[in-house]
Parts: structure tokens; sequence; C-alpha cells
């Protein structure tokens, strides 16, 4: 990628970011959430029906209003890292990541050579669609792209310092919902031993000076992650915010017709 990495400046200066999930396969929501001013915007192709040329379009629409486009593959799949760095994610983010190989395998996918051993064209959105940056573009796409790893289940705590040791490894997000699912708990993220995990887990992270993450689905969670030092924060998903203010709207409207 050649061009600047606005989250990974942000964070570089000491800030937490906020950003959003997207499942809409649509650049015109992907537009209007990035006119909101969030800082990035996490384009989910795990649990969504986005597919890449889609993404690419939101990847664009993102990018004209300052916010970093990260992309959510299913999972360690080099065609999938491939794809989605090439048309200019920012960050890759890859779930159920559980032990030192399977971090090391998205680092050589994700990185070029020395670091990596990923695909190379400058034939690309990322690329700039021009031979004429072959030559910087290994370098530049190296120092610019985030790798962000979800820490999922039972295997990939008690295997946490693998993620810490990994140079290349930017963000290490904390999925309270299968975390929660792991423990027998499906749902309960807020339970104690949840919260207790997220804690411990997101000191480590910090400690090695990596960037700890998760998500919040309301204000009071929000408020609590970033008192307890959580740097990469999700707020809620695409689909939920908006169904959320129609089905409050409706409220209010039967609320009035019954006055």
């Amino acid at each position: 990628m050649l061009r600047p990495n606005f989250i990974k400046q942000k964070l570089a200066s000491g800030r937490p970011v906020i950003g959003t999930w997207s499942v809409i396969p649509s650049p015109v929501v992907a537009d209007v959430i990035a006119s909101s001013g969030v800082d990035f915007l996490i384009i989910d192709s795990e649990h969504g029906p986005i597919n890449f040329e889609t993404a690419q379009q939101m990847v664009i629409a993102c990018e004209s209003r300052g916010v970093s486009p990260v992309m959510r593959v299913s999972g360690v799949n080099e065609g999938e890292i491939l794809k989605a760095l090439d048309i200019g994610a920012h960050c890759v983010q890859i779930p159920n990541v559980t032990n030192r190989a399977e971090i090391d395998a998205v680092v050589r996918m994700s990185k070029y050579p020395p670091a990596g051993n990923r695909g190379f064209s400058p034939f690309t959105r990322a690329g700039g669609y021009s031979h004429e940056n072959a030559v910087k573009l290994t370098g530049t796409a190296n120092e610019n792209t985030m790798i962000a790893v979800h820490i999922e289940g039972k295997a990939a705590v008690e295997n946490i310092q693998d993620f810490l040791d990994v140079k290349e490894l930017d963000v290490i997000f904390i999925g309270l919902f299968d975390i929660s699912k792991s423990l027998g708990i499906p749902g309960q993220v807020n339970d104690p031993r949840v919260q207790q995990i997220l804690a411990e887990l997101s000191a480590k992270i910090k400690q090695a000076g990596k960037y700890p993450g998760t998500i919040a689905t309301d204000a009071a969670q929000l408020e609590r992650f970033l008192a307890a030092g959580l740097q990469y924060i999700t707020y809620s998903v695409d689909c939920e915010m908006l169904g959320r203010a129609y089905k409050k709207a409706v409220a209010e409207f039967k609320e009035m017709v019954k006055a």
C-alpha cells in the first residue's frame, strides 16, 4: 500500500481509535458510515456477504473520507489476504488464530520479503496500477500495512505469548462473543469470567507494545474499555445500528398514535 495508513498514524501517536463493522455489501453505506467521523471501518467478509469487487468500492469510499478501511477475511487464507491487501485495505484482520504457526503464516502472506512472501504485482489499486511503483511498493507496503488477529477461544488465550512474540503483528483483537461461547455462556459478554480474560489479555498485549482491541455494543462498555486501556475499539455493527434506529423511530411513532 502506497497511501498513508490513517489508523496506524493515530495509534502511533498514543490515541485510541474507534471503528465499526460493516456486513452490508454497499459502498454507499460505507460512505455514510465513514462520513460520521469513525477512524476505521471493518469490511467483514467472514460473517458478511461482501465480495472483493464491492469491498474495493467500499475501500475507496472510506479513503475518500480519511477513514482507514480494514478487511476481515474468513481465516488464514492466502488468496483472501492477498486480495484484501491488493484492493487497498490498510489492515487485514484474521479471525480465529490460535497458535504460532498460524501467526507466522499470516505474516508470510501479508508482508513482502524479507518479512514475508506476499504475492507481488504493482498492477493493483494498492500498487497504483503501474509498474512505475514496483521498486518502492514492497518496502512502503510493508511499512504501511497493519496486521490484526483475533483471539477467540481457549487455545488462543493459552498461547498468548505466541502472539506477543511476533514483531509484525500490530493489533490483537479479543473476540468477546466467541470467548463467551468457548466458556459455555454464549452471548454473556459482561460475565465476570469474560471480562477477566479481557482485562488480563489487554494488559499483556499493551505491555508487549501491541494494540489491544475488542467490540463494544453500548456506551457503558465503551467507557469501561477506554478506562481499561483498550486502543482499537469497534462499536456495534452497521446492520444493528440501522435496525436499532428504525425500531426506535417505529416505537416513538406507535406511542404517538396511541396518544
